[in-house]
């Protein structure tokens, strides 16, 4: 079972030109894969499109076929996509619904919102909040936490629906190092432990070197390259698409061409 994208284009209402164009990946679950491309390549119009969003929320035109666990996203009611794919985009304040005193009651909102039962709700929430190591922000107030917690936050809140995969548009693009860690670390760990599939798109190469299996690089809508991570993050080709190389790759270049053998290149 997957999330799994066929030959898929996507153009916006009213607009001329297509954002996606014969996209085809798939996704499967306790995977990580992730997504890079220049601004504008189409990362967040692949993260709409493979949530569902578009166009069942957004409109929009869309063809070849989206599906998760076999089912397709043409025919999945908004509620039942919420519960098989969650998404997080970059600004968290914008996700937070700004309605709740308490964390705890922020990370219920989805579950109560479906109408389970109070035992469920305090389940999922507890499960949440325990999976991203977080139970300690439970009383805090959503409007008093730094970023990369708000970030925590709005991600404990789509786990709490307990999806079977994440979409995570730029996550930590307002993030400091520390509060790009902090996601980093949850991202692996719930990859891992939950055994959900995680689809990320990002900018910060080192991250993705750090969590993906695999990576797809975007430019103008369209697939450039799709391979293992460690293979499409060397390529030599990422500077022309317009992706800074993870820096790890960056420092291998850079002591190659200076003529100086990097410590790791001199054992046997």
């Amino acid at each position: 079972m997957s999330l799994s994208l066929r030959e898929v284009g996507y153009r916006y209402a009213g607009a001329a030109r297509t954002a996606l164009t014969d996209v085809s990946l798939d996704l499967e679950a306790g995977r990580v894969l992730g997504i890079v491309g220049a601004n504008q390549a189409g990362k967040s119009t692949l993260c709409l499109v493979a949530a569902g969003l578009a166009p069942a929320t957004i409109g929009g035109e869309l063809s070849g076929e989206v599906t998760i666990d076999g089912v397709a996203t043409r025919s999945a009611r908004p509620w039942e996509l919420a519960q098989r794919c969650g998404i997080v985009f970059q600004n968290a304040a914008t996700q937070l619904s700004g309605t709740t005193a308490s964390v705890w009651e922020e990370v219920a909102f989805g579950p109560r919102n479906l109408g389970m039962p109070i035992t469920e709700v305090a389940d999922r929430v507890a499960w949440a909040l325990d999976a991203l190591a977080i139970i300690e922000l439970a009383a805090r107030d959503p409007e008093r936490l730094s970023g990369g917690q708000a970030q925590l936050v709005a991600l404990a809140g789509v786990l709490a629906m307990r999806p079977a995969y994440l979409v995570l548009d730029e996550p930590t693009s307002q993030l400091d190092p520390q509060g790009t860690d902090l996601v980093a670390t949850a991202i692996a760990a719930l990859a891992e432990q939950s055994g959900a599939g995680v689809l990320v798109a990002e900018h910060k190469t080192d991250l993705l070197a750090r969590l993906a299996a695999e990576v797809v690089v975007l430019g103008n809508g369209q697939v450039l390259a799709h391979g293992r991570a460690e293979e499409v993050l060397a390529d030599e080709r990422l500077d022309e698409w317009g992706v800074e190389p993870p820096s790890g790759v960056r420092l291998q270049r850079a002591a190659k061409a200076a003529g100086v053998r990097l410590p790791a290149e001199n054992v046997a």
